[in-house]
């Protein structure tokens, strides 16, 4: 028997209690910019980043979940990560000791989150430095310049190559034409936070220009190093050059300055770091014919990461210094040719070359730049086999200079029961190459010996031999898309099989160096496992000026053997349960509430090791509330809200000593 958890949660209760309260009173009745039919009805949403060819919603080859403009705003949320969290399969955490807040699909398995392909405006963004790891991507703009953000629930390396084993979340900016004018928004709240947004659009004959300035401000978890900043500049110009020719450049600068360590962890004491990241990127489109273009793109990225910790020590070394700072950078160039063969058939081909260069003597005990190149051609088709029946296929070959080659296929076919009702059956196979990190570090703690005049050597950390080997995973899913315009609500559900073949993980041997034993850790591929669960999302209009949605998980790993570690079983929640309802309200005001409620999962710092045996396993239950009210300045929109994030119970997050507490904060808003 299933049970449901979050039915007996006070939280859950006071929204189902509103929501009828809302109901009841007829609130509906009283406001007139409500979501109409018409609204509800209007053509299904056309998705960008599944297979690379623009696809209805109810014909891509997967789940989507798409988080539009209105959600965005409604949900009160700060940054990506923390939107994120109401996406079906995925988990978050707030905390900026890794790296930054981050998100993840189908479990956490480490402090990164490595596992997802994030994309902004099609330009990858994960951090090679950092071993992969997506959350410093996920921080690169501000929400308020998003249009949307489109989250494919599933494997998709066979579009977007090794990083996109377990899904991608695509973040798509507003156009600047969308966005003339001046725009500003201030926040001041409770835990230090201070926000504040100016953004500049104009337009000259046959292009637009937006720029975007951003700082994000707050004291960080309880109990935590906290004081984090995030400042960034955002720059997008769209130039159509000809009727046939446009031409979209990006360019942009990120600061991430933090405070991380711990007051009793030696060797993870309180310091300050730095993540700096600089991009440029251009993307050019022609219209090659009414059933063909052609679309060049190139990106660069440059990253400098500062974390330098000074321990006292005791004669003749007196000081250690812990490192690991260093640089990075990749730059790739795209080609992509879509065409329509006939009625029925049309396809997207084309090749992408990416090269990504990391350099640290603390991580690699070498000054030189480490670097891997990948190769990648890739080719979807859509075949309508019959007016009812739509076949995807397509496979992605990719080779790379430090982990060889693979090929990834996926054949998807959805068949439309009625023009409402799609199910969909298919399958995919994924890989993830092992990281330079994890191929080739070399941590070393060495000191100056003030008697001897030479570095000693203290401690070897890591020593990886570079036996690892890619890892994969062969998805098969059956999912079902229905609308219900009568009930003015969709419903998406997706039954998954995910098996996994060696996924990385550390492992500790003991290596002899200079003549003395050190205990070390090692990369290598460990587990086989499988996962399996249900992910179903709803949302509808039960009444004029509300839209209420639904999600729940539930999901099971399955194990051939006993896993090594205990922390494989609690990477991820069994059953996660989410609600969100918004509600035009008289004289402009808007109230939205949200509620998640999330079995056990393990907290990353604090989970199951040889310090922490078992580990702590955290729930969380919470909910968060915004009240808003549409102002006018004029010519210009505007809007004041309050927000209260976490209104109960404060939970630990990355570690067990930090808590995410009650935050309320107020936004000042003026809009183009």
């Amino acid at each position: 028997m299933i049970n449901f958890p979050w039915m007996s949660r006070s939280g859950t209760c006071i929204l189902v209690g509103v929501t009828w309260l809302m109901s009841s009173l007829g609130l509906a009745a009283q406001t007139t910019d409500g979501v109409s039919e018409k609204d509800f009805l209007d053509e299904m949403p056309i998705i960008l980043s599944v297979s690379r060819l623009p696809q209805r919603l109810d014909e891509t080859p997967g789940a989507v979940t798409i988080l539009d403009r209105d959600f965005i705003r409604s949900s009160g949320a700060r940054d990506v990560a923390d939107l994120l969290r109401l996406v079906p399969g995925f988990q978050s955490s707030t905390s900026f000791e890794a790296d930054a807040p981050q998100a993840s699909y189908h479990g956490v398995y480490g402090y990164y989150s490595t596992r997802i392909q994030v994309l902004v405006d099609g330009r990858s963004v994960y951090s090679n430095y950092l071993a992969g790891s997506v959350a410093p991507g996920l921080m690169m703009v501000m929400l308020d310049d998003v249009e949307r953000i489109e989250v494919l629930r599933g494997s998709n390396s066979v579009a977007y190559g090794a990083r996109a084993m377990l899904g991608v979340v695509n973040i798509v900016t507003r156009h600047s034409a969308d966005t003339l004018g001046p725009r500003a928004a201030l926040t001041r709240g409770e835990n230090g936070i201070q926000d504040t947004q100016l953004g500049l659009g104009w337009r000259t004959d046959h292009s637009g220009m937006r720029l975007s300035i951003d700082e994000r401000a707050d004291d960080g978890l309880s109990g935590a190093h906290g004081h984090n900043r995030v400042q960034r500049v955002n720059f997008r110009s769209d130039w159509q050059v000809s009727e046939r020719s446009e031409v979209q450049l990006h360019a942009g600068w990120m600061n991430m300055a933090s405070g991380k360590g711990f007051a009793d962890k030696p060797g993870q004491d309180f310091r300050d770091t730095t993540f700096e990241n600089k991009f440029v990127q251009m993307d050019w489109k022609e219209v090659l014919s009414q059933d063909q273009d052609l679309v060049l793109g190139f990106a660069h990225n440059q990253e400098t990461y500062r974390d330098v910790i000074t321990i006292p020590f005791s004669p003749p070394w007196y000081r250690v210094t812990l490192d690991g700072s260093g640089t990075a950078s990749n730059s790739s160039l795209t080609a992509q040719h879509t065409l329509r063969l006939n009625p029925a058939l049309r396809m997207v081909w084309g090749a992408e070359f990416r090269r990504e260069s990391v350099t640290s003597r603390p991580f690699f005990n070498t000054t030189e730049a480490l670097v891997d190149n990948f190769m990648r051609v890739f080719g979807h088709a859509e075949w309508r086999l019959r007016p009812d029946l739509l076949l995807n296929a397509g496979a992605m070959a990719e080779r790379s200079s430090g982990s060889g080659s693979s090929l990834a296929p996926r054949l998807m076919l959805n068949w439309h029961v009625t023009p409402q009702q799609t199910l969909r059956a298919g399958m995919s196979r994924s890989f993830r190459p092992p990281s330079t990190y994890e191929r080739r570090a070399n941590v070393r703690y060495s000191a100056y010996n003030q008697i001897t005049k030479v570095n000693d050597l203290l401690d070897v950390r890591i020593l990886a031999r570079g036996n690892v080997q890619r890892e994969s995973v062969l998805t098969r899913e059956l999912g079902y898309l229905g609308t219900f315009p009568r009930l003015k609500s969709t419903l998406d559900v997706r039954l998954y099989d995910e098996s996994f073949s060696g996924l990385i993980g550390g492992v500790p041997y003991i290596s002899q160096i200079d003549g003395k034993d050190y205990r070390v850790s090692d990369y290598v591929n460990a587990e086989d496992f499988s996962i399996r669960g249900l992910e179903l999302q709803w949302t509808g209009q039960p009444w004029s000026g509300a839209k209420l949605g639904f999600n729940q998980t539930f999901s099971r790993m399955v194990f051939s053997q006993a896993p090594s570690t205990t922390g494989l079983l609690a990477s991820m929640p069994e059953s996660t349960s989410t609600l969100f309802l918004t509600q035009q309200l008289p004289s402009g005001l808007q109230l939205s509430i949200s509620h998640q409620y999330s079995e056990p999962l393990w907290v990353q710092k604090s989970g199951p090791s040889r310090d922490h045996g078992e580990g702590l396993r955290q729930y969380i239950n919470r909910t968060d509330w915004r009240l808003s009210k549409s102002l006018r300045f004029g010519q210009r929109a505007g809007e004041l809200a309050l927000m209260v994030q976490n209104q109960g119970h404060a939970y630990a997050d990355f570690a067990k000593e930090f808590l995410f507490k009650r935050r309320a904060f107020v936004t000042l808003r003026i809009d183009n």
